[in-house]
């Protein structure tokens, strides 16, 4: 027998177990229900995996909404798109609140927003709903943490709610079946590179 036989044979064997390990994992998940997901952290690309998920569900022929906090000005690539196959948007349109510097005024515009949103979370007819940016509003006290909760627990058992934005609220992890971190090691923007159209926007 050869050495690549035998390496064959074990690779084999490696793989044959993780089959067996994975194809346990499935037949234990057999609860069905809408998922709350949190998508937080410093880096790039929380956003763009929310959206990647409204994609993906749109595909599969399901009716999905959008609330866009904080972005709201700038020209969205996604919205141009998705609101072309069936996607509301709910969208602040006061742009960042470091530009704004008005509090009384983007409170308002995120109350208004978070009120279409609160809509859209208690609508069966939609199966998956995104808060992009939603973390800012509650961190800047915009919007009760409270409210949004309460919102989320209410939902239709089967619709899936994805949260975006940099420091999750703890009280968001826990209500959370899928948290995930997407940490910054590298950013363009910080070598003096400027935002591209397509790639940030």
């Amino acid at each position: 027998m050869t050495d690549t036989t035998n390496k064959d044979d074990r690779h084999k064997a490696r793989q044959q177990k993780l089959k067996e390990q994975v194809d346990a994992r499935i037949d234990a998940a057999q609860q069905e229900k809408g998922l709350v997901l949190v998508i937080t952290g410093n880096g790039k690309g929380k956003s763009t995996s929310g959206f990647g998920m409204i994609t993906r569900a749109v595909g599969h022929g399901q009716h999905c909404g959008v609330g866009q906090f904080i972005k709201g000005t700038w020209d969205c690539g996604e919205r141009n798109l998705l609101a072309q196959h069936g996607v509301n948007f709910a969208v602040m349109a006061t742009g960042f609140t470091w530009e704004t510097q008005n509090k009384e005024a983007d409170t308002a515009a995120a109350k208004e927003t978070w009120q279409q949103c609160k809509a859209m979370l208690a609508d069966d007819s939609y199966d998956v709903v995104l808060l992009d940016e939603l973390t800012y509003m509650i961190t800047y006290d915009y919007i009760a943490l409270d409210d949004v909760i309460e919102a989320i627990e209410k939902r239709p058992t089967t619709q899936s709610v994805i949260i975006t934005g940099r420091a999750a609220h703890r009280q968001l992890l826990e209500i959370a079946d899928t948290v995930s971190e997407v940490r910054n090691v590298k950013h363009a923007f910080e070598s003096g590179i400027k935002a591209r159209k397509g790639i940030d926007w």
